[in-house]
């Protein structure tokens, strides 16, 4: 049975990542905000307390923990109730989103292309691309939410696959070492075809197109690029390269299953940072709190307050759940993407009635929440939007079919 206590190992975890948070990402925010595309410099040296982040030494972060599986559901190797990396990286993203939800994705080695190889790839590909940064490249122009609909290309010649398309929309795509791009090898046996290739960032085939600029994470870049004829060794395919209709795509969105918690730990990590910074603000304002008494018999903005908090502590059971099933190799698809919808939905509504809250305090720049309302959308958008998260959890549910529910 899941514990809904911090595991005690995790605590010194907890406490690291809180220390990072609070003495490096807060004082840094607000200037990363402004020089839009700037490296903060501030990161590197905490390479090191980066890799001690998560049980895994050197495998966790924001996005490098995997979610493996036996074939039969069960876990591999202990018996009973375990908290592993998953659950540890859900901890130490909330604390650190806490801080700063960009400068998180900005962390060296910490992409969320990292996740796709845990999950996906052999030992040797494990081994050979350990410790280095990757990106994440799914998006395109006429494929967003339905990855499905992936247009870029992969044609197996001789011993390499040549790729083909357009990727927008790259978490980290300027900086990391590679990019975990997917493309389909046959677009006419749909979602079946779809494949992940590692490509090296320094390959003349992936060319940077443009960096965007964006409402929120400003800190962290976010690349479009062009795959044109894209030479990538036969051997960087993540998963089995054969074609199967009987599942070939679970692969590929297995990925998922461990970034949409992942994502949602971002969410109420920042929520928790609204909260607590608006309860201070109230505070200094004369406004008491009592969790006891009826909200009809509160201040307004004590009672709303209230309610928020509610919220948030849904989200972030969901989101520990979500991490503890991939922990017990216990198929979390619907979970993570429950969680994802409720932290995602969460963040955005609470900062921002955090912000009216607060008004002119809340809405200047003399303060975070002004940002962080503006940072969280995006964990309402990417690994899925709202509406996909929540067409997810009817078809599964119901036990619909893409086809037959979209």
């Amino acid at each position: 049975m899941i514990n809904l206590e911090v595991p005690r190992k995790f605590r010194p975890l907890i406490s690291q990542a809180h220390q990072v948070a609070a003495e490096v990402f807060r004082p840094n925010s607000r200037k990363y905000d402004r020089a839009e595309h700037t490296y903060p410099k501030e990161l590197d040296m905490l390479a090191a307390a980066i890799d001690g982040l998560s049980e895994g030494g050197g495998t966790g972060g924001a996005g490098a923990a995997g979610v493996r599986r036996s074939e039969n559901g069960a876990s591999s190797g202990d018996e009973g109730t375990r908290n592993g990396s998953n659950m540890a990286t859900c901890l130490s993203i909330m604390e650190l989103c806490w801080g700063d939800v960009g400068l998180l994705l900005s962390m060296p080695r910490q992409g969320l292309g990292n996740s796709a190889i845990a999950s996906v790839a052999d030992d040797d590909q494990r081994e050979r691309f350990a410790g280095r940064w990757a990106a994440m490249a799914i998006t395109e122009p006429e494929a967003g939410s339905d990855s499905a609909a992936i247009r870029t290309t992969a044609v197996l010649d001789g011993d390499e696959y040549v790729l083909n398309g357009e990727k927008i929309y790259v978490t980290s795509g300027e900086r990391a070492d590679l990019v975990v791009v997917w493309a389909s090898l046959d677009p006419s046996q749909g979602r079946a075809a779809i494949k992940s290739f590692v490509v090296e960032r320094s390959n003349p085939g992936l060319k940077l197109a443009r960096l965007n600029h964006k409402l929120g994470i400003r800190s962290s870049d976010t690349a479009d690029f062009t795959l044109e004829d894209c030479r990538v060794p036969k051997e960087d395919l993540l998963g089995d390269p054969e074609i199967s209709t009987g599942g070939g795509f679970a692969g590929a969105m297995q990925t998922f299953d461990n970034t949409r918690p992942l994502v949602a730990a971002m969410a109420v990590g920042l929520t928790r940072a609204c909260l607590e910074e608006t309860k201070r603000l109230l505070s200094e304002a004369g406004v008491e709190f009592d969790p006891e008494a009826p909200l009809t018999v509160q201040p307004a903005a004590a009672a709303e307050y209230l309610s928020m908090e509610a919220e948030y502590e849904a989200a972030r059971l969901l989101t520990l759940k979500a991490a503890w099933m991939a922990d017990n190799s216990k198929p979390n698809s619907l979970y993570a993407s429950m969680a994802k919808a409720k932290a995602g939905r969460t963040c955005v509504d609470v900062a921002l009635r955090c912000v009216r809250i607060c008004g002119a305090v809340g809405y200047s720049e003399t303060e975070l929440l002004e940002k962080w309302a503006r940072d969280a959308k995006i964990l309402d958008i990417f690994e899925g939007t709202q509406q996909i998260q929540l067409l997810i959890v009817a078809r599964q549910l119901l036990g619909k079919s893409s086809a037959e529910l979209r």
